[in-house]
């Protein structure tokens, strides 16, 4: 590879390339998934919404990091598909900052600081992933 051709697979931002900061959102999101699949029982006293709740996210977060950590696992890594993590990232920060701010889910105080927290964390990813999606050709 010379200095006017690079794939998605080794652009980086700065801090990790695509394809890392892919896989990293990809077993994240994967545990989270399973946190919230196991634990719905438990985690509506702790953080609030009900199990159903717990379930339908956990489900959704399944297949999301499924998504994520086969196009992290692609060579190159595609383009449309990363830009569409990192579109799905901002909307997921935007929306718990939102379910917060307007109380739709009737949060405890923990529920509160934990979404908020993986607001952070989301959009740190959507972040990392948008700034190597601009250093790649």
């Amino acid at each position: 590879m010379n200095s006017t051709t690079a794939d998605t697979t080794t652009a980086t931002t700065g801090l990790v390339s695509l394809k890392t900061a892919l896989l990293i959102d990809a077993a994240i999101t994967g545990a989270n998934a399973l946190a919230y699949l196991a634990g719905a029982a438990v985690l509506d006293s702790l953080l609030g919404p009900s199990p159903a709740h717990f379930l339908a996210l956990g489900a959704f977060l399944a297949v999301s990091a499924v998504i994520l950590a086969v196009t992290g696992t692609r060579r190159p890594v595609p383009r449309a598909w990363a830009t569409f993590a990192a579109e799905v990232n901002i909307v997921w920060a935007i929306a718990s900052v939102a379910v917060v701010a307007f109380g739709w889910l009737d949060l405890t105080t923990t529920g509160n600081v934990w979404t908020l927290l993986q607001a952070g964390i989301v959009a740190v990813f959507a972040a990392l992933q948008l700034t190597a999606l601009r250093r790649t050709p």
